[in-house]
């Protein structure tokens, strides 16, 4: 019997990571895209390919779209990515860290190769619990954007053939995030979560990505396998 197709977003993060082991765990045949989207290091696309590799990706490619020519955010642009923030710091106005319209931008490329081979589950490791405040991290988004999808479509307007997008994280702390994948074997030593790596590829310690994946392992009891140039206590 012939297994259903998955997109999956793969940045070669902790999330998306864990959302792509979720997917093929439920006996879909994956599909990752990645994004070489202006961003200020390639690192995360580097683990993106081993990830892929490594969990078995029937296909991988990696879409190209200068989002830096747009900036305005301290990842695509000359601004300096935020350091040593602590909880309360990161719960208040959404950081610069924000990619304006990003999310929407990597779903209709998602959905574009989606419909062009009747896949009509689309995984995103979006989470609104442990995470930076982005409001395309949002429930609110992504059902939005999924009524969009089957108005927009060919697949869906003409066939009958509704689109999900299927965020199994998004209400998780980062912790069951580390746990689920862990049962699950992902080997998180091959992802990355970085904002602001060294030029030899350490994580910084001191993002709010790093310091949110410091705290989902302490909390989750797992190793954390990452190396820190950076490595103190959340």
């Amino acid at each position: 019997m012939e297994k259903e197709k998955a997109i999956v977003l793969l940045s070669g993060g902790l999330d998306s990571t864990t959302a792509m082991a979720i997917a093929k765990s439920k006996g879909f045949e994956i599909y990752c895209i990645s994004f070489r989207y202006g961003q200020r290091h390639s690192i995360e696309l580097e683990a993106s390919k081993k990830v892929a590799q490594v969990l078995g990706a029937e296909e991988h490619i990696v879409v190209d779209i200068d989002l830096g020519k747009i900036g305005g955010s301290a990842l695509t642009d000359e601004i300096d990515v935020p350091k040593d923030r602590n909880e309360k710091e990161m719960q208040g106005n959404i950081p610069v860290t924000y990619v304006p319209a990003r999310n929407t931008i990597f779903l209709s490329y998602a959905l574009a190769w989606a419909e062009t081979f009747s896949a009509f589950d689309i995984f995103i490791g979006v989470n609104a619990v442990d995470y930076s405040g982005y409001p395309d991290c949002r429930p609110e988004f992504i059902e939005a954007y999924e009524r969009m999808t089957n108005l927009a479509t060919k697949a869906s307007v003409e066939n009958g053939n509704p689109f999900r997008i299927q965020t199994p994280l998004i209400h998780c702390t980062k912790a069951q995030i580390i746990k689920k994948g862990y049962e699950l074997g992902v080997d998180y030593s091959i992802t990355h979560s970085c904002y602001d790596p060294s030029h030899d590829g350490k994580a910084c310690g001191a993002c709010d990505s790093c310091k949110l994946r410091k705290k989902g392992f302490m909390e989750s009891g797992i190793p954390d396998p990452t190396v820190y140039a950076q490595d103190d206590f959340f």
